[in-house]
């Protein structure tokens, strides 16, 4: 199985079977994206909140794959009226697919469509994925939680997602205390460098995780991949 990171919160997700999962697509107005819309092709899009970082393009990205977008309630209804698939869920549910099982967790964040006035998008999440006998968490935007420490008890987790660029989410600091609740074997960093207001040295966040934690950090430049054995 293949971890690619687009840059920001977004990864690819690719199967031994060829399946893919795309989360967080904001790839055209992404300064780090590697990758075009166009390039891109899944089987499901999961989108964890409303804000344009992360709803970015899923609503063209569900008709050019003809896929549904997985979000919450009010998230997925917004992009049912722009056209898209949708199958929407709420926090704590969760849905076979077949190919993949889908679980929304917590996430302390907001969710909205920045117009005006901003749209509410019912609240944030996190995402777990049982997919192919291994178990990825995608945290989402949001700070740390003790509930972390169900998560991480309830699930093998074989590779989290968490965010580090503080400003917006948890800093690197929250971010290692909450690898050591959620207990993964490898943690990818996401949601930095973006712009100068999420600046972050993932070299540093890498020797603090080996230093406080049994977790193998895994930072990915944008369009590098991580193989999940």
């Amino acid at each position: 199985m293949d971890v690619t990171y687009l840059g920001h919160a977004c990864f690819l997700i690719t199967g031994e079977t060829g399946k893919k999962i795309i989360i967080d697509p904001f790839i055209s107005e992404n300064p780090l994206a590697p990758m075009k819309v166009n390039d891109i092709n899944v089987d499901l899009i999961v989108v964890t909140h409303g804000h344009f970082d992360h709803l970015g393009d899923a609503v063209e990205l569900a008709n050019k794959c003809d896929c549904p977008i997985v979000a919450v309630v009010e998230l997925a209804n917004y992009c049912q009226a722009q056209g898209a698939k949708v199958h929407p869920m709420q926090i704590g549910g969760s849905f076979d697919f077949g190919f993949v099982k889908v679980k929304l967790t917590l996430a302390f964040h907001s969710s909205s469509i920045l117009s005006e006035p901003a749209q509410y998008m019912g609240n944030p999440a996190g995402v777990l994925l049982y997919f192919e006998e291994r178990t990825l968490y995608h945290a989402g935007d949001t700070a740390l939680f003790g509930d972390m420490g169900l998560i991480g008890a309830l699930n093998n987790i074989d590779v989290a997602m968490v965010p580090i660029g503080d400003n917006f989410t948890m800093g690197p600091a929250d971010a290692i205390e909450a690898l050591k609740l959620l207990r993964p074997k490898v943690a990818i960093p996401m949601h930095y460098n973006t712009w100068d207001i999420i600046n972050q040295t993932a070299e540093s966040f890498e020797r603090q995780v080996e230093l406080q934690t049994n977790v193998t950090p895994a930072p990915l430049k944008p369009g590098e991949t991580y193989i999940v054995p």
